[in-house]
């Protein structure tokens, strides 16, 4: 999306904005087993998921992004970062966080759940870091993530990456550059 974006140059205005969204809520903060994790939700047996995961790696070198597959053993609980993502927002650096994150669990295997790692990634993005810590150890923005994660459950996404154009217009899926460039042009030209 936002190559799309950068593509068009100053043909359309893009303000964007990540929503939170867990797709394991009950994700315990330990985590658990990626491979045991994705074969009990999914099914899939092995073969199937070093098929996915190589199609992923594939997809994120052509974008400019490197997951490291070997490195990310377990999958985790991300509500206290969705909470600090949310902060990040109203302090402007919210793309730079979550890029930030993505590039922790993703490409380095950390856990994006635990809080050194959060506020460590806080600070790398500008954002000060002893309010991070503050907020991590309360309940800060935690009503506000439930509340915005049952919206987007109750208009049916169950599913990550999923993007919402001005509230009307959804895509699915991990899609070409070419794609979300043709969406914006035509919803623009709609609008």
């Amino acid at each position: 999306m936002q190559q799309a974006i950068h593509s068009l140059g100053d043909q359309i205005e893009v303000d964007l904005h990540f929503q939170p969204f867990e797709l394991n809520p009950a994700m315990p903060s330990e985590g658990q087993d990626l491979d045991e994790h994705l074969a009990e939700k999914y099914g899939l047996p092995p073969e199937q998921l070093e098929r996915n995961r190589e199609a992923i790696r594939a997809r994120g070198e052509q974008v400019g992004f490197a997951f490291n597959m070997d490195k990310r053993s377990r999958i985790y609980n991300t509500f206290d970062a969705h909470r600090l993502l949310h902060w990040a927002g109203l302090e402007g650096k919210q793309l730079e966080l979550e890029r930030a994150l993505f590039e922790a669990y993703f490409t380095e295997g950390e856990n994006p759940g635990a809080h050194d790692l959060l506020v460590r990634m806080a600070g790398k993005v500008g954002l000060d870091q002893e309010r991070a810590r503050e907020i991590l150890a309360s309940n800060a923005y935690a009503d506000e993530v439930r509340q915005r994660q049952a919206y987007y459950q109750q208009l049916g996404i169950h599913s990550v990456p999923s993007i919402i154009i001005n509230e009307r217009h959804l895509i699915q899926g991990g899609q070409p550059q070419e794609v979300f460039a043709q969406a914006l042009q035509q919803i623009a030209a709609s609008s």
